[in-house]
């Protein structure tokens, strides 16, 4: 069974940085993409960044100049570099995936969570002033 397990979520200031990760390295498909959501209390899921396996990113226009969505190949884990964090990004973070086995081409990117089908327990982000 697919695992997504995230990390390195916790409690920042406001302008601050921050990093989490997802250990996605039984997520082994060579055609996919793969997102990070977040969502606060009383808020739908929101779609934060996408990264697909063409190399594609995609970002929410939130966090856009903000966040940056990257993969490591070698370790399959997925990141996302948080900057200028501001208290409307306190949210728990989910790391996202949808895989394939053979594709005529790499999916394109998508922002919203009925195209994942795998996901991970969340990793909490608070931003506090």
């Amino acid at each position: 069974q697919v695992q997504l397990v995230e990390s390195g979520g916790g409690s920042v200031q406001v302008g601050g940085s921050l990093r989490v990760s997802c250990d996605a390295s039984r997520f082994t498909y060579y055609f996919y993409r793969m997102a990070w959501f977040r969502q606060a209390p009383g808020r739908e899921r929101e779609g934060v960044a996408c990264i697909t396996s063409g190399g594609i990113t995609t970002y929410g226009d939130s966090v856009k100049g903000r966040f940056t969505i990257s993969k490591d190949g070698g370790t399959n884990t997925l990141y996302l570099q948080m900057t200028d964090l501001k208290p409307e990004d306190t949210a728990i973070y989910y790391c996202a995936a949808r895989g394939w086995r053979l594709l005529a081409r790499s999916p394109p990117p998508a922002m919203d969570p009925g195209y994942y089908d795998t996901w991970g327990q969340g990793t909490q982000v608070t931003v506090s002033s």
